[in-house]
């Protein structure tokens, strides 16, 4: 049997998150609404058992994994850094577009920073760590870097992370059927409801 189930979490909303802005390397916190979020998600996974909990070191995945209250477990995985978005950092798409007509993070890619290639080759370092243990794995990241891994886990191209939309503080929930990678749950934001 392939092993593990990995659990996704975007990290709450930023202001960046919600201009719309692409935010890799830059180190932001979370709004207030972020944070309402980011604890609704003590609710959304209290009772669940995780054999290990990751988050990025980024400020904005730490303090969604802290709210959520699992910060004591956590450890900081650079694998699970948000896209480095190199020129186009804190730009919006359609401001990059008046560049780069017909621009997206997935093909061409962000001017000087990473590419798709590099991407993928972080995500499945994450997957093989999650792979690699017997039970569920908890992960705090970010929005692109959670698509790839999404897209990777059962498969597919980093670029095919296009077609999986992901809101802030989701969670999402990548397990096996019968031995084959799957999707059991994406973009779950029902928490976030009640």
């Amino acid at each position: 049997m392939t092993g593990g189930e990995l659990w996704l979490v975007r990290h709450g909303e930023t202001e960046w998150s919600a201009t719309g802005r692409h935010t890799g390397l830059t180190d932001i916190d979370l709004t207030d609404d972020g944070r309402r979020h980011a604890m609704a998600l003590r609710k959304r996974l209290a009772g669940r058992e995780f054999v290990r909990v990751l988050t990025s070191p980024s400020l904005r995945a730490r303090v969604t994994c802290e709210l959520a209250g699992f910060a004591e477990r956590a450890e900081v995985v650079d694998d699970l850094h948000e896209w480095d978005y190199g020129q186009d950092e804190g730009l919006t798409s359609e401001q990059i577009r008046r560049d780069v007509p017909g621009w997206t993070v997935w093909d061409p890619g962000p001017r000087g920073g990473e590419t798709a290639a590099q991407i993928s080759e972080r995500a499945d370092r994450v997957i093989a760590m999650a792979r690699g243990e017997q039970g569920a794995v908890l992960a705090f990241a970010h929005g692109h870097i959670s698509r790839v891994i999404g897209a990777r886990w059962i498969g597919l191209e980093a670029i095919d992370g296009a077609r999986l939309k992901l809101s802030t503080a989701a969670v999402c929930v990548l397990d096996h059927e019968r031995d084959v990678p799957a999707i059991d749950r994406w973009n779950d934001t029902g928490h976030l409801e009640e």
